[in-house]
């Protein structure tokens, strides 16, 4: 550039003003200088071209880019709208069969209510009866009439006490449907959360391809102030070649008036006029092709500056679909975040409806188990089976009768399970409960019977096969498992295990590692241990091992190792008896972090010591002392159902140490389950029909919500240990 100056700069020189043949020269050498300066510029319009060639090629790979984007964020709007619409629909579909499920609640409790009525009515009419009875023994025919109205009231009973069991039934089925429903939704919540997952990660991507756009969008504005720069050069340089050839004009006008000056003056040839108007031909074509050039230089310029307008327009609809991008992913975002409010407020109606579902099925409740006979047992005696299940409606899967001497004793519980039962058909039916403590109730399951009736397998059965784990493993098992589930929705829970038994009024920590490992007469003077409870109904034993828990895993080794500490002996009923209470707390505590929600609740899995009677038993010594407390406590435990169920003002908690660390977990809203256990030998027939009296009693209580009552059939209701 600093050549072209000096040249646009340099003035002919000649010796005189006559001196043409050195301005010729002067000329000549001039114009061999302008067409390198000719050259130079076609050289830096070529480097132009290719320089917008690129910018040309990278608009396009921008444009494609942008439209696959567009295309991409189309299909995945579309997509997230179907998964909207179809939460919508299973929304409407839960609130409807939420609707259905009020209904039937209300129309069970009306029926209820006049069931009750009915029976109050009945039990009234009873005792009218039965003074009658005893005054007017000789008014046989009117006593007749009485009864056959009596037999039809009972029948009508009885066929209506069958429609409410149906209706349970269908009860139960309904609380599975949404069981699934609300497992199903969790599901789907887990899909869209991985859907929002993919939605994020995709976004991140496009705001780092925008980040891109950016800084190629950057280059292309100072490529832009760079061109503008270069051109604003060009149209310098441009009106400097005008100047320039506007001078060569003049010059070439001059050189014209000069050349007819010295025609006129001194006549010179004609050939050399001839060759001085090829020169100012030939500058005149150099002057039409820079023209020309000028103009090329003009539309290139234009072209240029269309691109760039075109490149910032773009620029302005990338920023722009960008915008869009982020409002819709804000929008899904608020639609996840209702969708997973509306999941929180279906989990809160699911706890309340299976809590009212266990609240009708009752507070208390019986299970009755008959163990299989063993290989070496009685079984093959004169008198045949001792134990059979009727098969009428009514009693299905819910009553068992027994032979003794001749006579037949009939029971009914809310559920019994023959020999052929499985540990996993027990414990689907008590699976219910142990969803409650982890919703926040206190939960208590306990085993009772005679010794070797099937007790401990019960509730721990053999670790292999895992067809034989008990109660306890399987209910950790299903406690951890959905804890883990409930984690996607906020929830993080915090498990405490301890556990202990009652040894002659006695509490031992199973879980010390102090804990002499026999059994002998310095137990006695292991640690004492205070039970305490605070205002809320929390139960804490004073120097008690509470071990914090995570896993199934951590639970299992705690548990091997409590059964190795736990107090065993040999009786006439058993070779190997268990004479202590054992009883198993699991404490949960949960909190969601984005609802603030609070829970608190507590699993009591008990495996009570063996009752038998003193006589049969052939207990002496310290083991007649271990059946007298362990008969005693049991007894306390009866009175204290009793008590509550009759709504007493003195509740006897106290009497045992068992009922009294009980006391939270048996009033309330608490849940209670009892299993009975028997033994089907006829030996032992006694000892189960005690037993299955006990549990009769127990079944026919009524604490906390009242639910329907259970009948029992025998003659005789008392319970009483020898």
């Amino acid at each position: 550039m600093e050549d072209v100056e000096r040249l646009l700069g340099e003035k002919m020189k000649g010796k005189n003003k006559n001196d043409y043949k050195g301005k010729s020269e002067q000329m000549i050498e001039y114009i061999k200088k302008l067409r390198t300066c000719i050259r130079w510029f076609m050289e830096l319009e070529d480097g132009y071209l290719a320089e917008q060639e690129k910018l040309r090629s990278m608009l396009d790979s921008e444009e494609k880019r942008h439209a696959e984007i567009e295309a991409q964020m189309k299909a995945k709007v579309e997509e997230l709208n179907t998964i909207i619409q179809d939460l919508q629909r299973q929304h409407a579909s839960l609130l409807e069969s939420f609707r259905k499920e009020e209904a039937d609640k209300l129309a069970f409790v009306k029926s209820y209510e006049t069931e009750r009525e009915a029976r109050i009515a009945v039990e009234n009419l009873r005792a009218t009866l039965s003074e009658e009875l005893e005054k007017v023994n000789q008014e046989a025919r009117r006593f007749s009439d009485q009864l056959k109205m009596i037999q039809e009231t009972n029948k009508r009973l009885q066929e209506y006490n069958t429609s409410l069991q149906q209706y349970n039934s269908n009860l139960q089925a309904d609380a599975l449907k949404n069981g699934e429903t609300i497992s199903k939704l969790q599901k789907e919540k887990n899909a869209m959360m991985e859907t929002l997952t993919g939605l994020r990660d995709h976004t991140n991507s496009l705001k780092i391809q925008l980040d891109a756009s950016r800084s190629s969008q950057q280059e292309a504005i100072k490529q832009k102030e760079e061109l503008k720069k270069e051109v604003g050069c060009l149209r310098c340089e441009l009106q400097q070649v005008r100047d320039e050839r506007d001078h060569t004009l003049v010059q070439v006008q001059s050189l014209s008036v000069e050349v007819a000056n010295y025609k006129e003056r001194t006549g010179k040839s004609s050939q050399d006029m001839e060759t001085i108007r090829i020169k100012a031909n030939t500058l005149e074509e150099t002057c039409s092709s820079q023209r020309e050039q000028i103009q090329m230089l003009q539309h290139q310029l234009a072209a240029a500056n269309e691109k760039l307008k075109r490149a910032d327009l773009t620029a302005i609809e990338t920023t722009t679909e960008y915008e869009q991008q982020k409002k819709t992913v804000k929008d899904l975002q608020e639609r996840l975040a209702d969708a997973e409010f509306q999941i929180l407020e279906a989990e809160k109606l699911r706890k309340k409806l299976h809590n009212t579902i266990l609240e009708l099925k009752g507070n208390i409740r019986v299970f009755c188990r008959v163990r299989p006979i063993l290989p070496d047992s009685d079984s093959s005696g004169i008198e045949g089976p001792v134990v059979s299940y009727p098969t009428s409606v009514e009693s299905l899967g819910r009553g068992i009768d027994l032979m003794h001497h001749a006579q037949k004793y009939s029971f009914t519980f809310d559920k019994v399970f023959n020999h052929e039962a499985s540990q996993e058909d027990v414990f689907v039916e008590i699976s219910q409960l142990v969803q409650s403590a982890l919703d926040g109730y206190k939960v208590c399951i306990f085993a009772y019977g005679q010794t070797g009736s099937g007790k401990t397998y019960t509730m721990m059965g053999k670790p292999q096969p895992s067809e034989q784990k008990g109660l306890i493993p399987r209910s950790l098992e299903q406690i951890f498992q959905t804890s883990q589930s409930l984690q996607c929705q906020g929830w993080k829970y915090k498990m405490q295990a301890s556990m202990l038994e009652i040894y002659n009024e006695t509490i031992r920590d199973l879980l010390s590692l102090s804990r002499p490992g026999s059994l002998d007469a310095n137990a006695a003077l292991s640690k004492q241990y205070a039970i305490k409870h605070d205002s809320n109904g929390n139960t804490q034993v004073s120097d008690l091992t509470v071990v914090d828990v995570c896993s199934l895993k951590e639970v299992s080794f705690l548990l091997q190792q409590a059964a190795q500490s736990r107090s065993v002996g040999k009786t006439q009923m058993n070779e190997q008896s268990s004479r202590s209470h054992f009883v198993f707390t699991l404490r949960i505590s949960g909190v969601n972090e984005s609802t603030e929600q609070q829970v608190q609740g507590v699993l009591n899995l008990i495996d009570l010591a063996g009752s038998e009677r003193l006589a049969k038993s052939g207990s002496t010594g310290d083991r007649l002392k271990e059946t007298q407390a362990i008969n005693k406590s049991l007894s306390a435990l009866s009175d204290v159902i009793f008590a509550i169920a009759k709504k007493e003002d003195h509740v006897p908690f106290r009497n045992s140490k068992l009922t009294y660390l009980l006391q939270p977990c048996l009033g309330g809203d608490s849940k209670t389950l009892m299993f009975v256990n028997i033994a089907p030998e006829s030996s032992s027939v006694g000892e189960s029909i005690c037993s299955l009296r006990f549990a009769a009693r127990v079944n026919s209580c009524e604490i906390g919500i009242p639910r329907r009552q259970t009948q029992m059939r025998s003659s005789d209701s008392r319970l009483s240990y020898g």
